[in-house]
């Protein structure tokens, strides 16, 4: 009988979200995720078929960044500010381009409709060229490592590449731009995916990019493929204050199939 194939999906393992000095964006506990999950593709890499690592990446100016939004005053949101499609009506926010200003409304009522989640205002984060977007750097080691010995290239997916939507999904936007397929599924990625037997699942963070991107994964490709999801859970983190986004997830995900393992139990 042949091997499993199995695959690994890390989600926005990347230096801003890592409980480190100088991260903009950390979640508690990431790090040590991050390093349980090398520990695991240095003892389980020859079982691997391929390695997909996402990346956050974004401009200054963004959608959910302080600098694209302005009260009265002209004063930024602070961080963390959630903006409603009420406050954005009635001005207490607006975009601070005036050429942004329908764009960032129908953004707004849009996201609000398909009820995942709200505006948040982030600190500026992965930023494109910056240390906070490059991969934590003992997992990268790692990661090169495991290309060299078993001669095969890492499968790198950008995300949040377009300013005007948000992109916790590393499959599409929240809410995708039809005349940029950067913001659209990937056809040919989730086709790799799809004929994987197993794909384990680990990174950054649990409440927000990694539950968005399994839900993502099993609606585009089908309720069946949950059965081949392995969520690596202690290689996974949520956002402070976001924990029950990631419960929420979790319960979801293991009705429909999904199993829950830690590293420990792979090796």
């Amino acid at each position: 009988m042949a091997a499993p194939r199995i695959h690994l999906l890390i989600i926005d393992p990347q230096h801003d979200f890592c409980d480190l000095p100088g991260a903009s964006l950390p979640v508690a506990g990431a790090s040590a995720d991050l390093e349980r999950l090398s520990s695991l593709i240095s003892q389980r890499g020859a079982d691997l078929a391929g390695i997909h690592v996402t990346l956050d990446s974004h401009q200054v100016i963004d959608i959910a960044h302080p600098g694209w939004w302005q009260d009265a005053a002209g004063q930024a949101p602070a961080p963390f500010t959630v903006i409603s499609s009420a406050e954005v009506a009635e001005g207490r926010w607006r975009a601070r381009d005036p050429a942004q200003q329908a764009h960032s409304s129908a953004y707004v009522q849009a996201l609000e409709q398909r009820q995942r989640y709200q505006l948040v205002i982030w600190p500026e984060h992965c930023l494109l060229g910056s240390w906070g977007h490059s991969v934590y750097q003992p997992l990268q080691t790692t990661l090169q490592d495991w290309a060299r010995q078993f001669q095969q290239p890492v499968h790198y997916q950008l995300k949040g590449l377009n300013p005007g939507t948000e992109h916790y999904s590393a499959l599409q936007a929240e809410v995708p731009d039809p005349r940029d397929p950067h913001t659209q599924a990937p056809s040919a990625w989730l086709a790799q995916l799809s004929c994987a037997d197993e794909i384990w699942i680990a990174g950054e963070a649990l409440s927000h990019c990694v539950a968005s991107t399994v839900r993502d994964l099993v609606a585009l490709c089908g309720p069946a493929i949950a059965t081949k999801l392995v969520l690596l859970r202690d290689c996974t983190s949520p956002v402070a204050s976001f924990a029950a986004l990631g419960d929420e997830f979790i319960t979801t995900l293991t009705q429909q199939g999904m199993r829950l393992k830690s590293s420990t139990d792979l090796i």
